[in-house]
């Protein structure tokens, strides 16, 4: 095994340090011990995950018993932090225990809003399981769940102790949850790497045949984006909104859709392409990037339908979005591939063209 890449974020709350590298897994409880990551320890997970990775991940963390909830984004909810609550109850948890995840997004962020608020905080660590978790929702403290009405209004920024990314684990990954990890990696890109960008697409075939040589430093370098962004903003006061490129369409097509037709990453591709023809249409971002983009997300894969949305739906749940502040909507757009600004001034109007343009319906809910 080659030496891991170590990348730190150093939070104003709290200090955050990520280990990348095959193989992490198998020292866990090593690593947990050398970053004085003590207590008792209690691994929350999902059925499908544990059955596919909790041999070796029990092995490699010493032994003990998981706690169970459902995964999906539609479980990512208060019922699913009940149920950790109540499994720490009854074995015994105290304020030194540490929580860690072993899952995706979904088991990443209820997991973490349990630790946020277990006893009013207990210590978290990640074992990120999809590429997604890997290079975004595992980095950064963000914790949360969803209501009915929207997308992670309900959370905390809870900075993990630890999060080990082990590339190994990715290969049980479907194709479409790898894609979707990808979209994220593009985003990153977007942001802050017109080269990452350009080796996504250059290196496509090799990133989806999971080739070490081009998979872990796209994940590095995604990790090291998101750190030094959320290193400078650890509460999104400013510079961390950019982490939200395509995040304003996307998070509202996931709540009109019920969490049940887009994967995280896909509905963040519909948003980025969004943000894209808006960016465009204000004349801040060339249309030939604009077109780059569009390509990528096209070579990447196809997304699910979104032809038969309403507008109106989906319009409705932007302006329940938390990004929404002082009843100005912060909307991050790209002015070339490698950067991004955010705008407060966007109109009804301009996402109704937009969102016509996407190919959604027309109508009113």
């Amino acid at each position: 095994m080659s030496d891991p890449v170590r990348v730190d974020v150093h939070a104003g709350s709290r200090a955050s340090t990520i280990w990348i590298g095959d193989g992490v897994t198998d020292r866990a409880g090593a690593l947990l011990d050398a970053h004085n990551v003590g207590g008792k320890r209690f691994v929350v997970s999902s059925p499908v995950i544990w059955r596919l990775h909790g041999e070796r991940i029990a092995r490699g963390l010493g032994g003990g018993d998981p706690i169970l909830i459902p995964d999906g984004e539609r479980f990512k909810n208060l019922q699913s932090v009940s149920r950790i609550y109540e499994a720490l109850i009854h074995a015994g948890a105290d304020r030194g225990s540490t929580i860690v995840a072993v899952g995706g997004g979904v088991i990443g962020d209820t997991a973490g809003f349990a630790a946020a608020t277990f006893l009013r905080g207990v210590t978290l660590a990640h074992i990120p399981t999809t590429l997604l978790a890997q290079v975004d929702s595992s980095v950064g403290g963000k914790v949360g769940v969803n209501l009915a009405l929207g997308k992670n209004l309900v959370g905390a920024f809870h900075q993990p102790a630890l999060v080990l990314v082990d590339p190994l684990l990715l290969a049980t990954l479907p194709r479409r949850e790898f894609r979707s990890g990808l979209y994220e990696v593009v985003k990153y890109s977007m942001i802050a790497s017109r080269d990452l960008f350009e080796r996504v697409a250059r290196d496509t075939k090799a990133i989806f045949a999971r080739e070490a040589r081009v998979l872990v430093p796209a994940i590095v370098e995604s990790c090291r984006i998101k750190a030094d962004v959320v290193s400078s903003d650890e509460r999104e006061s400013g510079l961390r909104r950019i982490l939200n490129y395509g995040h304003t369409v996307g998070h509202a097509l996931e709540a009109v859709t019920k969490y049940r037709r887009f994967r995280h990453g896909e509905a963040i591709a519909y948003g980025m392409l969004a943000a894209a023809d808006l960016a465009v249409a204000r004349g801040a971002l060339a249309d030939l990037e604009r077109q780059a983009l569009a390509r990528l997300i096209a070579r990447l894969g196809p997304l699910p339908p979104a032809s038969d949305l309403l507008i109106g739906e989906v319009l409705e749940a932007i302006r329940r979005d938390k990004k929404v502040v002082d009843g100005k909507l912060h909307f991050v757009i790209a002015i070339q591939i490698g950067a991004t600004m955010t705008i407060d001034d966007v109109t009804e109007e301009e996402l109704k063209a937009v969102l016509e343009r996407l190919g959604l319906k027309r109508g009113d809910p």
